[in-house]
């Protein structure tokens, strides 16, 4: 039987594709694609003989949601919509409905209270709706006519019955219900995890797929009569082939996969790490929508199928893709234990085997074809955080690269050691500062970590240690964007000493006391309560969170020391002139102190002007800002009703530009201390949903640490003062982003955050049923089990309580 072979890329989108669907009119075979980028957009094929060399056309960019993409679906045409429509859910709670003349919505239903992630149309223009808020409803002429309710979680799925006006939903309390006039006829138990989709194959028969990574055939009788095996992770989307031809799924662990008469016929593996969506064209063809924000359309006409130079490239991209180890399901990987290439002569025993291979001290991923009868290349495997490739050889693999040594350095006693990869050909000096700007610390560990690294070398280094201070990425003294001036600091391999009284769970220290003179940096250090010191159950010290957490360390003189530099770097427009440095340099010193003197508007004006600097000198404009805004004349006056835009326009550009981690770091370090006064939190309120979206989107895409937990502060303190304002819809929107990011959270700190956001809001009911239905509970539930940071693993106990 015929393979299925790339056919075409659809490329357009800007963030992930979370659901693809066929249009059938005008033109047949037409796509459409969703994405969490806010847009849907329409693909037809090119008209043979055209010369489109990708084969489709995007024609149609629909807009008008104001969050991103969960779902799509068609309506057939109508005497009203002759051309039928195409209809949207996203994470606005809303459902958008489109015709392919507008791409503005026509008609636009609201009802639900959460993400609209489940859409299917059927007979009469009736359109059912599954959301995060436990129901799912049916529309017809553009009214809910029907709210099936009975879930306990989100409703992932739904989907009509050909006959009898029965409805199907799937949802992340791991059961199907079958509805019939509004009321649940029946429900079917058998997943052991979220079912995330339903296909139907006749009046009687249908598919589901879940997160236990089966797909289960039903009869609507209730009984089971057959389960598929062969995905490795969370089964996202299944899918009809025409004429009965069988189905295909899609699913975390990179694939769509092919099912024939019972069993997995073909894989094919895709160069991203999640295959959001799959559906099925009239002519047979495949559409898979993927996190890389592109849909790949698959035949098996060889006639559509792509030419030589976009099938090479599919197969670099898929064969140089890299696979964390963790997330991949490999265990612990050994180099040496692996076979060599010789082992790829053996042949497969099953489509879609996996096999590791040693190539010298790397480790290749390759994937049996048995339609083709070879191995293919489907990337390389790196190791994670905590799970490194180690092969007993002279070189040491970490992260996808050789190292003559990676050390595990202790900050903090009782923590997770921190991986520090060193090459002897490498400056100890520059390794020692890009490890402390990958982690977050304190520049005064800088000598320190070198110090560490040329003893524990040996002597085999051939850089030598600089007599004195140099910036290693800007030539000028050493200097982190946010650090803290402090000559006390623990030693590396030396436990923090505990505070005597109870520590600040977001500092380790005391909270800043406005007119404190503490210069003590905000190093998280190891606490435990009196009561559990004494064996008592754990109090909830943690939420909700009525105050607001700030950022408060600063180094003055190393950021005057950076001002000066750059400001001799800049143009003579942008210059601060002789005249203005002195007043400047007395305000940087001053903005450590938010109670102190009153800035003049010539300081405020020098503050603005070098916040005008290009993008990659911005940065220590931004450090002074950060600890000047919590003045409450500095807030008033660049927060206020008729400046707040602007001042607003300046931070989020300068967040998109220059050196993106420090500057996006600084910035959102700002608007956490920009709640300190009224004016601020008024500005924050007014762009709440922009900056929740773009924390969300910063969740995605940044590994800079200083970064996640500056955003999980954010959203921490929007928690707080959401729950003193009652906004509901503004408080599910926070708890939408909190529980979503917190999903996902490794870095343990980001995650005690929004546990603290998500148990603060959680006394509404409304956000307490959002958090439910993002299936946030297992997450937390495994936080349970840290036990360094205690603060952890304690909180998570208490929220975990809260979300079952």
């Amino acid at each position: 039987m015929s393979t299925f072979k790339l056919s075409c890329v659809l490329s357009g989108h800007e963030l992930d594709v979370r659901a693809v669907c066929q249009v059938l009119s005008p033109v047949p075979n037409s796509v459409v694609t969703a994405s969490r980028d806010q847009t849907a957009r329409v693909w037809v094929p090119a008209a043979p003989g055209a010369g489109d060399t990708n084969g489709y056309s995007e024609v149609h960019c629909l807009s008008g949601h104001e969050n991103f993409l969960s779902s799509v679906c068609t309506i057939p045409p109508s005497e009203k919509f002759p051309q039928g429509l195409i209809v949207t859910g996203g994470n606005d709670a809303k459902i958008n409905a489109y015709t392919l003349s507008s791409p503005l919505p026509v008609y636009t239903l609201t009802g639900h209270s959460g993400t609209v992630c489940a859409l299917a149309a059927g007979k009469f223009g009736t359109l059912v709706s599954g959301s995060w808020d436990y129901s799912a409803k049916v529309w017809l002429n553009e009214q809910c006519v029907l709210t099936l309710e009975g879930h306990e979680a989100a409703v992932w799925a739904v989907a009509l019955m050909p006959t009898q006006g029965l409805m199907i939903t799937g949802s992340a309390d791991k059961l199907v219900k079958l509805w019939k006039g509004g009321n649940c006829e029946r429900t079917f138990k058998g997943h052991q995890d979220c079912v995330r989709s339903l296909a139907v194959i006749s009046e009687v028969e249908f598919l589901s797929a879940g997160n236990d990574t089966t797909v289960r055939r039903w009869l609507v009788t209730g009984e089971c009569v057959q389960s598929f095996h062969g995905h490795a992770n969370f089964i996202y989307s299944v899918a009809l082939l025409p004429e009965a031809a069988g189905f295909v799924t899609a699913g975390e662990d990179r694939t769509v996969r092919v099912w024939r008469e019972g069993e997995c016929r073909q894989t094919i593996t895709l160069p991203a790490q999640s295959v959001w969506s799959v559906c099925t064209l009239q002519n047979g063809d495949i559409v898979a929508g993927s996190s890389d924000g592109v849909a790949r359309i698959f035949s098996t006409d060889p006639d559509r199928v792509a030419n030589a130079e976009t099938l090479d490239l599919f197969e670099k991209q898929l064969s140089s893709f890299a696979m964390p180890a963790k997330t991949q399901a490999f265990g612990d990987v050994k180099v040496e234990d692996l076979p060599s290439s010789s082992d790829l002569e053996k042949p497969g025993t099953r489509d879609g085997q996996t096999k590791l291979i040693r190539a010298g001290n790397k480790v290749e991923a390759y994937s049996w074809s048995a339609s083709e009868a070879r191995w293919t290349k489907i990337g390389d495997v790196v190791g994670g955080e905590g799970d490194d490739v180690t092969p007993s050889t002279s070189k040491v693999m970490y992260e996808g690269k050789e190292y003559d040594y990676v050390f595990d350095v202790d900050i903090e006693e009782g923590s997770r050691p921190l991986k520090l990869p060193f090459n002897i050909t490498d400056d100890p000096w520059m390794e020692a500062q890009k490890f402390i700007h990958h982690h977050d610390l304190s520049q005064y560990y800088l000598e320190e970590v070198a110090n560490f690294i040329i003893k524990n070398t040996k002597g085999a280094t051939i850089q030598a240690a600089p007599s004195g201070y140099h910036d290693p990425f800007t030539g000028g003294s050493r200097y982190v964007p946010g650090g803290a001036a402090n000559s006390s600091l623990p030693q590396v391999g030396m436990a923090a000493i505990e505070p005597e009284d109870v520590a600040d769970p977001f500092t380790g220290g005391s909270r800043y006391v406005p007119g404190g003179g503490s210069s003590r940096p905000t190093i998280p250090v190891t606490f435990k309560s009196r009561q559990q010191q004494n064996g008592g159950p754990p109090k909830n010290k943690y939420f909700p969170q009525e105050s607001f957490v700030t950022f408060d360390a600063g180094n003055p003189d190393a950021i005057l020391g950076k001002i000066q530099e750059f400001n001799s770097l800049v143009t003579d427009s942008e210059r601060l002139s002789a005249e203005e440095m002195p007043p400047f340099e007395q305000f940087i010193r001053l903005a450590s102190n938010p109670s102190g003197d009153t800035p003049s508007s010539v300081q405020l004006g020098c503050l603005w002007k070098a916040l005008q600097w290009p993008a990659d000198k911005a940065f220590p404009a931004l450090d002074v800002l950060r600890l000047a805004i919590r003045h409450p004349v500095v807030n008033q006056h660049l927060c206020n009703e008729k400046d707040g835009d602007a001042f607003m326009s300046l931070l989020l550009r300068l967040a998109n530009q220059g050196t993106a981690g420090p500057n996006q770091m600084l910035v959102l370090r700002t608007l956490c201390n920009a709640f300190a006064h009224p004016e601020g939190r008024a500005l924050l309120s007014k762009y709440r949903d922009q900056l929740l979206h773009s924390a969300l989107e910063l969740g995605e895409s940044t590994k800079h640490k200083g970064t996640r937990i500056a955003f999980s502060t954010l959203i921490l303190n929007y928690s707080a003062d959401l729950r003193r304002l009652g906004d509901i819809e503004s408080r599910a929107k926070c708890m939408s982003a909190a529980a979503t990011l917190l999903r996902f959270e490794k870095e343990p700190e980001g995650a005690f955050r929004l546990m603290v956001a998500v148990g603060t809001l959680s006394s509404d009911e409304n956000s307490l049923v959002i958090a439910k239905s993002l299936e946030v509970h297992p997450a937390v539930k495994m936080l349970t089990a840290i036990e360094e940071p205690q603060k952890v693993g304690e909180c998570a106990s208490l929220l975990e309580k809260v979300l079952r």
